[in-house]
């Protein structure tokens, strides 16, 4: 297994597919939401604030240079989440819920999808801990002091 699966094409295909599964959940979470807002019933401030997650993993999957096991941890289990607590809520009557609820049957095949996406990205990936070393090995390659890591603005090593 290669260092990165920068150059795989099935990467790039297993990618696009979890940031839109995982939008296309988050968007679903949200318009289930927003009219219920107010209502004493705290799942729609959940929803919402689970489709601003989905929404920042999708952009942060797009965004990453590098392949991030733990980013496609939190993808694969917050999904995850979501279909095990629909499954949790709904019990024995989960097919006739989502028999008559579309959008929720959209979300949970937009789960399912992007829970095997994120998980096929997290198994193909290497381990973050080898991004890291790599990315540190590239800085003093690239003129940075021996033995001396990048600081953040804050003083601690850069990650």
């Amino acid at each position: 297994m290669s260092d990165s699966i920068d150059g795989d094409r099935t990467a790039g295909v297993f990618r696009a597919v979890a940031v839109q599964a995982s939008l296309l959940s988050g968007a679903a979470h949200a318009l289930w939401a927003w009219p219920l807002i107010g209502a004493s019933d705290p799942r729609p401030y959940v929803f919402l604030a689970v489709a601003v997650l989905l929404a920042l993993v999708g952009a942060a999957v797009l965004r990453a240079s590098e392949e991030y096991r733990r980013l496609y941890a939190l993808g694969a289990g917050t999904l995850a989440a979501l279909l095990i607590g629909y499954v949790g809520w709904h019990g024995a009557s989960t097919p006739a819920a989502l028999a008559a609820d579309p959008l929720a049957l959209v979300a949970k095949v937009a789960e399912t999808v992007g829970v095997v996406a994120f998980l096929a990205l997290y198994r193909k990936a290497p381990p973050t801990s080898a991004v890291v070393e790599r990315r540190r090995t590239d800085d003093r390659a690239a003129g940075g002091v021996d033995g001396e890591t990048e600081t953040s603005p804050a003083g601690g090593p850069d990650p």
